[in-house]
């Protein structure tokens, strides 16, 4: 299966106007933003549990990263409310499920091979530092290595912020609104950049909180291979 498979292009996806579309466990039903692979892919999705679900334990070969977009997550690890940020390097394992439901936006198989490292962390209880040059838009520091850079960017009303993303960038809007470019982006909008795009990003009349991936689409291609060996 092969969804926003070309990493060349821009991609936007207002990932509410999908259709929810059941997954092989009962109870448990996804929104893709992008995909190649089948079961085991390189993806990008919004899953959705109803309350009681769960999935069955499982190992994550090539890693998880997923954001709690609403109610509580829960493994065997604790439970996780919405803003948390969680990445479960390869080799990891859990049994995934919410007694109350939830949403996630979940990242599989985008890790480094090597990688072992656990990040559990709550973005609603962190502090933010102010972007140099940049009035109106400040930062969270959530992950970085040599590959990529993960941060959570807080937008104050209207501010606007412009970089070369060299690397490739995604951006997944948490709250508020924004545009990039000139196309609109709401309440869990995704957006996908190419390697060497100018990012220009303007928050609405509300302001807005936007988490920001950059650097890992030169790795696309490992990626993806990795995926197949499987």
């Amino acid at each position: 299966m092969k969804i926003a498979a070309d990493f060349s292009q821009r991609e936007i996806v207002h990932s509410q106007t999908l259709p929810w579309v059941p997954s092989p466990m009962a109870g448990v039903d996804r929104r893709a933003l992008d995909r190649v692979g089948d079961e085991v892919a390189r993806a990008t999705t919004v899953v959705r549990y109803a309350p009681g679900s769960q999935f069955s334990p499982h190992v994550h070969a090539g890693g998880e990263e997923f954001i709690v977009l609403e109610g509580v997550f829960q493994d065997e690890h604790g439970d996780f409310p919405v803003g948390s940020y969680i990445r479960n390097p390869p080799t990891s394992s859990h049994t995934p499920g919410s007694k109350e439901g939830c949403v996630i936006m979940v990242k599989l198989w985008q890790f480094q091979p090597e990688d072992r490292t656990h990040v559990r962390l709550q973005m609603n209880a962190m502090g933010k530092v102010a972007l140099p040059h940049t009035p109106g838009v400040e930062v969270t520091p959530l992950y970085k290595d040599a590959i990529e850079e993960v941060a959570l960017y807080h937008f104050a009303p209207n501010a606007s912020l412009h970089f070369i993303a060299l690397d490739g960038a995604e951006l997944f809007v948490l709250e508020g609104d924004i545009t990039e470019q000139q196309d609109p982006l709401g309440r869990h909008s995704w957006a996908r950049l190419p390697m060497h795009h100018t990012v220009a990003i303007t928050a609405g009349v509300k302001g807005a909180k936007v988490w920001v991936k950059t650097g890992h689409l030169k790795d696309v291609d490992n990626q993806i291979e990795r995926v197949s060996g499987a």
